[in-house]
């Protein structure tokens, strides 16, 4: 493997707190590995609620709201392998992360999933509960886009409730490095595949999972009176 592997984290959290020091802690790990990482603080971005055009299912082209979504999706594009990480808020994923899920994912990444084959990792943090179920909900999101999850052991979930305690689970790091060195690892596994033999590691075989079916309940209305 001769070019630099590159992975890009999605930083969920409204806030710098313990979310940003764990993602800290995974860039110390990639980047001993001679790694580059970076990190996509969305706080920092404009991010424009789905709005009332409703016409997501018939579009066939990036959405047309104008903010910093596009720009977060292409350096997402670029990168070998891609973390979302997010706090547990009201026993769900925080809303800056959800937003940034549902607008990316209708907007721009249903088309063409240009994320398949990207390594995934997921990291929640949280004080003590439903971390399982947001680390669920980001590992469904990667399995839709298609994108690679290497299984690390226990997942990167880390335990915190005020400012620095992220630093002090111990074991939640340990997963987080664990998990940072297993994406490396398939990353270098998956770009070798390519030199040797010119092809993906996985087939793309269709532009997305909707391909020969109705589009929306109006095509099937309309194919219904034909």
């Amino acid at each position: 493997m001769t070019s630099i592997p590159r992975i890009v984290a999605i930083n969920g959290s409204e806030r710098e707190g313990n979310t940003a020091d764990v993602l800290r802690h995974a860039a110390r790990i990639a980047e001993s590995r001679g790694a580059r990482f970076e990190t996509i603080d969305l706080r920092t971005l404009r991010l424009t609620p789905c709005g009332p055009c409703g016409d997501c299912n018939d579009r066939t082209e990036r959405c047309a709201l104008v903010d910093d979504v596009a720009l977060a999706v292409d350096r997402m594009i670029a990168a070998d392998g891609i973390i979302f990480a997010a706090p547990v808020h009201g026993f769900g994923s925080a809303c800056l992360m959800q937003l940034f899920i549902e607008r990316a994912g209708v907007g721009h990444l249903r088309f063409e999933r240009p994320l398949h084959n990207k390594v995934a990792g997921v990291i929640a943090v949280a004080r003590r509960y439903n971390a399982d179920h947001v680390w669920s909900q980001l590992t469904l999101n990667a399995l839709l886009n298609r994108m690679i999850m290497v299984g690390s052991g226990f997942p990167s979930i880390v335990h915190a409730l005020h400012r620095g305690d992220a630093l002090e689970d111990v074991e939640g790091l340990a997963n987080v490095s664990r998990m940072v060195d297993r994406m490396l690892d398939l990353i270098t596994v998956l770009a070798e595949h390519r030199q040797l033999t010119g092809r993906e590691g996985l087939p793309v075989r269709e532009l997305n999972e909707r391909v020969g079916l109705p589009q929306n309940e109006l095509a099937d209305l309309v194919d219904a009176h034909i």
